[in-house]
């Protein structure tokens, strides 16, 4: 299978590739591809683009594509994880996964439990974050790279979500009616959109008012079993569940 590179769509001329910087270094000297290899390079359009190598140096990687089509990973239903701040390594978790998954845009969500600590993360680990979630979406041949949003203040994510389509759901260890399947299904019977706008509490989980402001919004509260999950664990599970639902794991 060949090696996947995200670039910027300007490094496509026509049907020439050139590649610099660090994917340049490490097609040379980590993977020593040689002239006559191919490989695979994504604008971030959804579209790959088939790469024959002409030339290879630590500094420059010249080709020529050879074939073009739309990229196969990207999932029909389109999820959006208002996820609640987590210690730096548990976030980074749920960015990788979440991008494995299917996820297509996350917002890192400022909640009230969330620790003083956490709160300055997305400011310094935002290089580091894209990172990741680039690698995440090379390797599981994603056509796009998620979306990663500026940190934004719970009751200002329900508003924005109260004006978008699609299904609004909010995963809580207190909700005991509602569950997640039940919720997916009413919704699919109803035929609403494919866009699903998750929430997802920080460590800790979020407050009774949170709970009422969200419903207000109209979020959906739901709950994911009888099991109480981990606050990096509850939205990759959520987000699996939706996914296989709607048929995107087929």
């Amino acid at each position: 299978m060949p090696h996947r590179f995200f670039i910027p769509p300007e490094w496509l001329t026509g049907g020439a590739v050139a590649i610099a910087g660090p994917q340049a270094h490490q097609i040379a000297r980590v993977l020593r591809m040689r002239s006559g290899d191919h490989l695979v390079v994504l604008d971030d359009s959804g579209w790959e683009f088939e790469v024959h190598l002409l030339a290879v140096q630590p500094d420059l990687v010249r080709g020529e594509v050879v074939g073009r089509r739309l990229a196969g990973g990207e999932p029909h239903t389109r999820i959006t994880l208002y996820q609640g701040m987590l210690k730096s390594d548990h976030f980074e978790l749920v960015l990788q996964k979440g991008t494995e998954l299917g996820i297509v845009e996350f917002v890192p969500l400022i909640a009230a439990r969330t620790v003083a600590l956490d709160r300055d993360a997305p400011g310094k680990k935002r290089a580091r974050w894209q990172l990741i979630i680039q690698e995440a979406a090379e390797q599981s041949r994603r056509g796009r790279k998620p979306v990663l949003r500026s940190a934004m203040p719970f009751a200002q994510a329900c508003e924005e979500a109260s004006r978008s389509a699609g299904l609004k759901l909010l995963p809580w260890e207190e909700e005991d009616q509602t569950n997640l399947r039940g919720a997916l299904r009413a919704a699919g019977a109803a035929g609403r959109e494919t866009a699903v706008h998750l929430f997802v509490g920080p460590e800790g989980g979020f407050t009774r008012d949170e709970v009422d402001l969200a419903r207000g919004s109209g979020l959906l509260p739901v709950t994911l079993g009888r099991r109480i999950l981990r606050a990096e664990t509850a939205g990759l599970v959520a987000a699996a569940a939706i996914l296989y639902e709607r048929g995107d794991l087929d």
